[in-house]
């Protein structure tokens, strides 16, 4: 038996394709934030029909709090998690973009730490985008373009 030796892999080709597929993926969790702007949206306009309906609170027992106090705590509500949704999704669209013209690592490595906190799909992405970021070959290939 003859022993052949490993084939050599180009790191620089390997990076390339890395850093085309973590752009490509943060486009889709931006896109998932407009779609999950769309959720909020709905459910907004649901709860608003629901609360402002004197039909729906006329046989109320308990004496609970008025609809239009609970539906401005709902308010608010909406409002922070908008604001997160739409932050998050304007973050990973420049991060995407950022990534495909390969400038701006720090601003796409502060975007994965976010990301991680976004439970499944961020927290993969952002692990995935700091694997790849922080090594040296792609510092390099960053470094090179500036």
């Amino acid at each position: 038996m003859t022993d052949l030796p490993p084939l050599m892999r180009d790191q620089r080709k390997t990076d390339v394709d890395h850093l085309r597929l973590l752009a490509i993926f943060h486009f889709v969790v931006a896109g998932m934030a407009v779609v999950g702007l769309g959720f909020l949206a709905l459910h907004f306009a649901l709860m608003h029909t629901i609360m402002t309906n004197p039909e729906m609170w006329k046989n109320q027992k308990g004496g609970g709090p008025p609809p239009e106090q609970i539906f401005g705590i709902f308010r608010w509500f909406y409002f922070v998690f908008g604001t997160l949704l739409v932050a998050g999704g304007v973050g990973n669209l420049l991060s995407g973009w950022f990534i495909q013209r390969k400038k701006h690592r720090v601003f796409s490595l502060i975007v994965a730490g976010i990301n991680c906190g976004q439970f499944p799909f961020g927290t993969v992405l952002g692990v995935f985008t700091l694997i790849v970021l922080l090594r040296d070959s792609v510092r390099e290939v960053y470094e090179a373009r500036t």
